[in-house]
């Protein structure tokens, strides 16, 4: 961890947002609804941040009946949500609208996306502590197998001073790396097991996602 920022809200309140509004192209389908142990992929993720403690629930989601399908797979859970107008413009895109619906008043945002099934509550629990610890700018995931080297993924937390220039980045196919170099020096990272990182961007993914979570 890093010494204690001068964040003075660190302990306030911590949004969990879910970005869900990717075409799936690679997929072949709108990949948030493919049944992944009988549940809809897009219910791990959601599920995953609904138990991590976080104040308040955003999910984004593209337009029409896919949207109203997320809606539908995540209706017991507390999610508010915004429609992504325009999702072909990348992921950037989903930050930008989710930016926009967020609440004021919040502490951090912790943004998940919905295509990492492995990953669970305890891992976004754990930027949720690293951040109340430390007032950090940036809490950032970073997933290996012992004495490798991490490789940097979402969840991406970010203090919510940032928020404006998560708002306002240019459209791209990733997140704001742009704030992540920025604050490199005063970020902190987390290291989770290689096997979370697994993303189901196709049908060998989806497959692969299924066997590991019946593993014992």
């Amino acid at each position: 961890m890093t010494a204690p920022s001068h964040a003075p809200h660190a302990h306030g309140p911590v949004a969990g947002v879910l970005l869900a509004a990717g075409l799936g192209t690679r997929m072949g389908g709108p990949k948030q609804l493919a049944l992944l142990a009988g549940r809809p992929l897009v219910r791990h993720a959601a599920q995953a941040l609904a138990d991590a403690g976080h104040d308040t629930l955003l999910c984004a989601v593209p337009p029409g009946e896919v949207g109203d399908g997320i809606r539908a797979a995540l209706r017991d859970l507390p999610f508010a949500f915004v429609v992504n107008p325009a999702p072909a413009r990348g992921l950037g895109s989903s930050f930008r609208a989710a930016v926009g619906a967020l609440p004021g008043g919040l502490a951090a945002v912790n943004f998940a996306l919905a295509d990492m099934p492995l990953l669970g509550a305890a891992q976004h629990a754990a930027l949720i502590a690293a951040f109340r610890e430390t007032g950090a700018p940036v809490v950032l995931a970073g997933y290996s197998a012992p004495g490798a080297e991490p490789v940097r993924a979402p969840p991406h937390l970010f203090r919510a001073d940032l928020l404006a220039a998560v708002r306002d980045a240019p459209d791209a196919d990733h997140g704001p790396r742009h704030l992540i170099r920025e604050h490199a020096a005063q970020a902190v990272t987390l290291t989770f097991p290689a096997a979370l990182l697994l993303d189901v961007d196709t049908p060998e993914a989806l497959a692969q996602a299924q066997g590991l979570l019946q593993e014992p």
